[in-house]
């Protein structure tokens, strides 16, 4: 019996970064956001490094000030997966598609084309859409919670009986009998709900795979419900392991409520590597990455969440003993309890800062083995199946990850050595899925 291994995702979304500052970077050719040769060669380094998948997040509005910043997302998440599949043969390739403005024929069409064009590799993180911004560039307002998740579990069930729609033994491409196709097994699926429909059938024949996986990134019960019912990978913020084992654990039993293997769902936790020989290096490297945000603003960031007033002037000097002794960890930030364990180990601010205790997921500034050391001690404890890598800079950064921390984790034996198949199914250990899954028909049924 071969012990567990985790499964990696990669973020790789705007040309230059996780990080704010990445664009500005040495190395860093400023117009990668629209050079797809660059993001390419990053997907190909990826895949040399046997990772899973990549993962384009996407929110379908500008949510950055580009006066001094990059984008945060891809110039359109498809286009560029497409590229990518163009310039890899085995690396998963996933983005995000809103449920709540986009149409399922629409989805249904676009995913399905990026996995028959990438032989089975596609997957679609269905999830729907609470930024105002987005919304209005549908010309519209962001529906309610509730409605939302209504429509994304029908959305999602329309999706996949299109990709059914074409039978798996219809393309009969006889040309000496004139006979493209048999049209008996290509037919409309006429699916109606409250909020969406589509009269079908899509005109576009199974992958490898069959069909995209479906991934989920939505919180709280809603999103809870719609991953543990479709979805094969889902991804997560837990900050501490506790979070995560608690997340895991109830995704595990939702999927099996739902009469499904907990197994066939996989939960990617965030994580910020900095990879570099040694911690001052690592802190350096994101000290200056840094420089392109506001610092006066993070350190009284820094000070709300320690219960401190937390002056500009302070930056590159430590808390005093003072200080130190009237911190408290804001409890309900779970970031703080990290914040102040740094601080107490004098640091000054900047470093603190450069720590990541304020960044979204866990960071960890640091050798090749301590970023190890980190994933395998989360692995290993549960709190999650993998990672979703969002690397502070990738022109270097990727290669760094792929070449230094890669080989650490094989050699634990918490990572595979090569991918086990072709597809992404094959990637993720998904079950076979071709239109709509019927395990879920037989369990509304039952109830």
């Amino acid at each position: 019996m071969t012990n567990p291994q985790m499964v990696l995702a990669i973020q790789i979304a705007n040309g230059y970064g996780a990080q704010p500052g990445a664009w500005r970077m040495p190395g860093v050719d400023p117009s990668s956001y629209t050079d797809m040769d660059a993001i390419v060669r990053y997907a190909q380094a990826a895949e040399r490094g046997k990772i899973q998948l990549v993962f384009l997040a996407d929110t379908p509005a500008l949510t950055v000030d580009l006066e001094h910043e990059a984008p945060q997302h891809a110039i359109d998440p498809l286009v560029v997966l497409t590229s990518m599949a163009r310039g890899t043969e085995r690396i998963g390739l996933v983005a995000t598609g809103s449920t709540t403005f986009n149409d399922p024929y629409t989805i249904a069409r676009q995913f399905k084309a990026l996995d028959v064009v990438s032989h089975g590799r596609a997957g679609w993180n269905a999830v729907t859409t609470s930024h105002p911004v987005a919304a209005a560039n549908f010309g519209s307002a962001v529906p309610p919670r509730a409605e939302k998740y209504e429509r994304a579990h029908e959305v999602v069930q329309v999706v996949q009986a299109l990709w059914g729609s074409w039978g798996r033994d219809a393309w009969v491409r006889d040309a000496a009998a004139g006979r493209f196709a048999d049209m008996s097994q290509i037919q409309p699926v006429n699916a109606r709900g409250q909020y969406v429909a589509s009269r079908g059938p899509l005109p576009i024949p199974p992958s490898e795979q069959g069909q995209p996986v479906i991934f989920q990134a939505g919180g709280g019960g809603n999103g809870l419900e719609l991953a543990a019912r479709y979805a094969s990978g889902v991804y997560a913020n837990p900050y501490r392991i506790e979070e995560g084992i608690a997340h895991r654990t109830a995704l595990r039993k939702a999927a099996e409520q739902a009469g499904r293997d907990p197994d066939e769902v996989k939960l990617f936790a965030g994580f910020m590597p900095s990879v570099a020989p040694d911690k001052r290096t690592a802190l350096d490297r994101r000290r200056r990455l840094d420089e392109s945000i506001d610092l006066d603003q993070r350190v009284a960031y820094l000070g709300a969440m320690l219960g401190l007033r937390l002056s500009p002037a302070q930056l590159e000097q430590p808390l005093t003993d003072r200080q130190l002794a009237e911190a408290r960890a804001n409890p309900s930030d779970p970031r703080s309890a990290r914040a102040l364990a740094v601080a107490r180990e004098g640091w000054s601010l900047h470093d603190v800062l450069a720590h990541g205790v304020i960044d979204y997921h866990p960071v960890v500034p640091g050798t090749a083995a301590e970023v190890a050391d980190h994933m395998q001690q989360w692995f290993e404890a549960g709190a999650c199946d993998g990672f979703s890598l969002a690397i502070d800079v990738y022109h270097d950064g990727i290669d760094a990850f792929v070449d230094q921390v890669v080989p650490i984790l094989q050699q634990r034996g918490i990572f595979h050595l090569d991918y086990e198949g072709a597809t992404l199914r094959d990637h993720l250990g998904a079950p076979a899925q071709y239109g709509l899954d019927p395990r879920l028909t037989e369990t509304a049924a039952a109830g």
